[in-house]
């Protein structure tokens, strides 16, 4: 078996690691730590996470610090406060023996004229989100010309959040003769587009295969009607006694009511979402860190950058527009080589999301069938039986108290008191699953279906399919946006922007249409001029937003390529 020092790792460093438990390199450091003690140049490093990364470029950036110079020689860039914070208190673990390294998390949410103190004494390793980074550039204290090192992790995350200007404005003040490593779990165009400009005949080291997921997630879909995804999502949760996993929604709002009714219901569960004050992400992350949550109930973007531990599954509740967000999704559970299930709970409407997710990912999924009430009572009552027959029992804590008990309980009988055990554990469950409605089963033909076959009905279907006036579905209007692909505009954003927009009431949203430079996409009619007042008083990334009535044909203009969503409508 290969040891760290086998691959050049030194004895300061093995011994802090050895400590934290880690005896032999994951796949991803076996092929990254050598390349980076040699100075092989540029890197392209494609893994899932909890494969190892920060271990795989973290050892040999600390090993390769010379803390005699007190400068920034390593940049490490990463997505978001929570996995800036990680990677640094990673680094801090892996230079335990190492005296007098300096490592600098740079993060918005905190403190600017901290941080301005500590690169102004001197710093070897900086950890930063770009936006914060850059607001220290601009202030001239952070200096990036003694850089040897940058590391771009979770690079397509970053790009996904809107960071593409950022990273060029970093990257193009870094030195030019310094090594890049980018990590990533997946290869969008965009960052084709960074690794040719800024990036030297790179090295690319691919842990799996490109674009798939890990292999040691369960992938399983369940098809309901939308009124009972809720319904569903409770029975799944309750099928796995010891489930500890991420509710991921779509939208703020849906995510909030989420976790307000399962805490109503009496799960251990809380939210995090945009709208919550960074102190309020801080506490619940620290809940759900200490196992005091058992759920917790997401967005996309609050969720990005989260390093957790042991995650037992993640539950899709409502599917990603994107193939890559639900790679990134599923990977926060199954780490570190452990294993995990990955959980969509779908209507009938995205069938075709989930066709795309595996057309990308290329591994087995699951059709799932909605526990019933029985099952999922017998499985939690068994589960609770093991626990009795697993619990150690400390004779010297509890020989006190004993003999009182005994003489309390000796009018009952063994099997009146395991009755009267179960009706106390299982109380609100047997009492909500005794009149539960059925959850009745929803077609899912076509899921499964060869590319080939999908193929000829999209060509049955092609006269159909624009977003235009003249065929909005019944009661809705079509409004064209003037921000499109290449303002990264996406479903998930539009959605956001839509609600955060109009107070008071949500907006329901039916199909959406992306062009490069424009979006179409229905509302009802009755709420359209309120949409179109709200939104055109908005100003997104610099630019000002304009919402009208779609009068043209949506596939108008021969440039464009058109990205769809939501139904479609069928022939009567």
């Amino acid at each position: 078996m290969i040891k760290f020092e086998n691959l050049g790792v030194t004895p300061p460093l093995v011994r802090a690691i050895s400590e934290m438990g880690f005896d032999s390199p994951m796949p991803v450091q076996e092929a990254v730590i050598p390349l980076l003690l040699q100075n092989a140049g540029d890197i392209i490093a494609l893994a899932q996470t909890g494969t190892g990364k920060t271990a795989a470029y973290g050892l040999p950036v600390v090993q390769q610090t010379d803390t005699r110079r007190r400068q920034p020689q390593t940049l490490i860039l990463c997505p978001t406060r929570e996995l800036c914070l990680q990677i640094a208190s990673d680094l801090n673990d892996y230079s335990k023996y190492i005296d007098s390294l300096t490592v600098l998390p740079v993060y918005g949410g905190s403190s600017i004229e901290s941080q301005i103190k500590a690169l102004k004494r001197g710093v070897h390793i900086i950890v930063a989100t770009p936006g914060r980074l850059l607001d220290l550039m601009h202030r001239r204290v952070a200096d990036l010309s003694t850089i040897k090192n940058v590391i771009l992790d979770e690079a397509d995350e970053m790009l996904s959040m809107g960071f593409s200007e950022d990273l060029e404005k970093i990257l193009a003040a870094a030195p030019d003769e310094r090594n890049m490593l980018l990590f990533s779990a997946t290869m969008p165009s965009e960052i084709e587009r960074i690794t040719g400009r800024y990036m030297h005949t790179p090295q690319k080291v691919v842990i799996g295969r490109k674009n798939q997921g890990n292999e040691n997630i369960r992938h399983i879909y369940y098809f309901v009607h939308a009124k009972d995804k809720y319904a569903a999502l409770k029975r799944i949760v309750d099928y796995y006694p010891d489930i500890y996993g991420i509710v991921f929604c779509r939208t703020r709002l849906e995510t909030q009511e989420t976790a307000d009714r399962l805490i109503r219901d009496g799960y251990n569960a809380d939210s995090l979402h945009g709208d919550l004050t960074q102190t309020a992400r801080d506490f619940v992350m620290q809940k759900f860190r200490n196992r005091n949550l058992q759920f917790l109930v997401a967005t996309d973007v609050a969720a990005r950058g989260l390093d957790v531990d042991d995650l037992t599954h993640i539950i899709h509740y409502g599917l990603p527009d994107d193939s890559e967000i639900y790679t990134h999704r599923s990977g926060r559970t199954a780490r570190a080589g452990k294993t995990g299930i990955s959980i969509s709970i779908c209507h009938s409407k995205e069938k075709g999301k989930l066709r795309k997710i595996m057309d990308t990912l290329k591994c087995k999924f699951e059709k799932g069938v909605v526990p019933d009430s029985k099952t999922i009572c017998e499985k939690q009552i068994f589960n609770f039986a093991d626990k009795i027959e697993r619990v150690e029992v400390n004779e010297d804590e509890i020989a006190r108290i004993v003999p009182s008990i005994f003489h309390k309980l000796e009018w009952l009988d063994k099997e009146d008191i395991i009755k009267r055990m179960l009706s106390l554990e299982f109380k609100r469950l047997l009492n909500y699953y005794r009149n539960a409605a059925t959850i009745e089963a929803v077609d899912d033909r076509h899921v499964n279906e060869s590319q080939t076959s999908r193929t000829s009905k999209k060509q049955r279907d092609s006269s159909r399919r624009h977003l235009t006036a003249d065929r909005a579905e019944e009661g809705k209007k079509i409004l064209k946006l003037n921000l499109g692909r290449r303002n990264r505009m996406m479903p998930a954003q539009l959605i956001d922007i839509v609600n955060r927009s109009v107070k008071g009431k949500r907006v329901e949203i039916g199909r959406i249409e992306l062009h490069d430079d424009f979006t179409l996409f229905e509302v009802d009619k009755q709420m359209a001029g309120q949409v179109i007042d709200a939104m055109n008083r908005l100003n997104v990334d610099g630019k000002t937003i304009e919402v009208r009535p779609s009068e043209k044909p949506g596939g108008a203009g021969k440039s464009h390529k058109n990205y769809k969503y939501g139904k479609k409508k069928r022939n009567s």
